[in-house]
């Protein structure tokens, strides 16, 4: 019997980019999905809804779990924040989240808050076992996914801003 593997993450960093600068590229879904690692396939459904599937978690030769998940994006360009709320009803995965990005003295802080709850179709007697393998795989992408972020900021000149989400 499948089992579900909740994962409730949050991460800040500071960057000498402007939040503009940082809104523009975390409110372009993929220009920041870029960054995230081990994204098999991004796709824009329409309607600023995008579907992401991830590349399978695995343990030696054994495929474990593949994340497949759709959101709808909004970017409030006046608060400097980028929701997402979950698209029901494609793959295996529900998450919501969002950016917020407030200017500091020296540049500006973003801060990710984001939870997600995933349906892994295996007996439910190994949930003990890989419950915890698939919260750590998630978060350790969360963490290279702010280090490529942060490092992107840090770029002689920072990234041209990118098209936004409209605000709805």
């Amino acid at each position: 019997m499948p089992f579900r593997v909740t994962i409730n993450i949050c991460r800040t960093f500071d960057t000498t980019a402007s939040s503009e600068t940082v809104f523009n590229l975390l409110s372009d879904v993929a220009k920041s999905g870029s960054f995230f690692p081990k994204v098999e396939k991004l796709a824009d459904l329409g309607d600023n809804i995008w579907q992401w599937e991830m590349e399978r978690i695995g343990i030696g030769e054994h495929t474990l779990q593949q994340s497949i998940y759709a959101c709808k994006y909004k970017a409030y360009q006046e608060r400097k924040t980028v929701t997402w709320t979950p698209v029901k009803e494609i793959g295996n995965a529900i998450v919501s989240g969002k950016w917020e990005i407030i200017p500091i003295q020296q540049g500006s802080k973003a801060t990710l808050q984001s939870l997600g709850t995933i349906t892994v179709n295996m007996p439910g007697f190994l949930e003990l076992f890989l419950s915890p393998l698939i919260r750590l795989e998630f978060e350790s992408l969360v963490d290279q996914y702010i280090t490529n972020l942060a490092k992107e900021f840090e770029q002689p000149g920072n990234p041209s801003p990118p098209s936004t989400l409209p605000e709805t």
